[in-house]
């Protein structure tokens, strides 16, 4: 009788097994039939061909350009605002205390962007008016001088409000590709 009993449990057992195996086969099929399914609280991917409510601006035009530098200043987005600067980028301002211009390059310009964004509470960028503009006969590249303000909230007691002119010089390979900001001249006076 004992020995019975272990056969028996050693039928178990290995009936056991059996039922996990096919349990974990019938889980594996479960979750790939779910994997099909439509989570309710996931906001549906908009495919539609209809940009006009995107918030990202056409670089292909250059008040897309300022679109999306007011959109990277507006999310604090280094990945938006590293899409702007070509490769040989340059920022340039007048030390008017040291009578000197101060200049950098790209990797400088993003690590500033970063450390700008991530010590502030939140930046508005309002561009103005246009005060000059000049772009070749190919379309290829242009400078764009034009108005700001700048509104930066470090915290609700520390809000610094700057009111400038930034000269912008734009290139671009082909007249299909998109505009990059080869030079940005920062001509406020502070």
């Amino acid at each position: 009788m004992k020995r019975t009993k272990i056969q028996a449990g050693a039928n178990s057992k290995a009936n056991l097994k059996n039922e996990v195996r096919r349990g974990g086969l019938a889980a594996i099929a479960f979750a790939v039939v779910l994997s099909g399914c439509v989570n309710p609280f996931a906001p549906k991917l908009d495919n539609s061909p209809d940009q006009s409510t995107s918030v990202i601006g056409d670089q292909h035009t250059i008040e897309g350009v300022f679109q999306n530098f007011k959109q990277a200043y507006s999310f604090q987005d280094t990945t938006i605002y590293g899409q702007l600067l070509a490769a040989n980028f340059i920022f340039t301002y007048r030390d008017y205390d040291k009578g000197v211009d101060v200049f950098w390059g790209r990797d400088e310009e993003m690590r500033t962007t970063y450390g700008l964004f991530q010590n502030v509470q939140h930046l508005d960028l309002v561009w103005n008016n246009i005060i000059d503009s000049t772009f070749d006969t190919g379309g290829l590249k242009g400078t764009v001088v034009r108005n700001f303000n700048l509104t930066v909230t470090f915290d609700a007691s520390d809000i610094v409000r700057i009111d400038g002119y930034a000269s912008f010089t734009m290139a671009r390979a082909t007249p299909n590709d998109i505009w990059t900001i080869t030079l940005w001249r920062d001509e406020s006076n502070f």
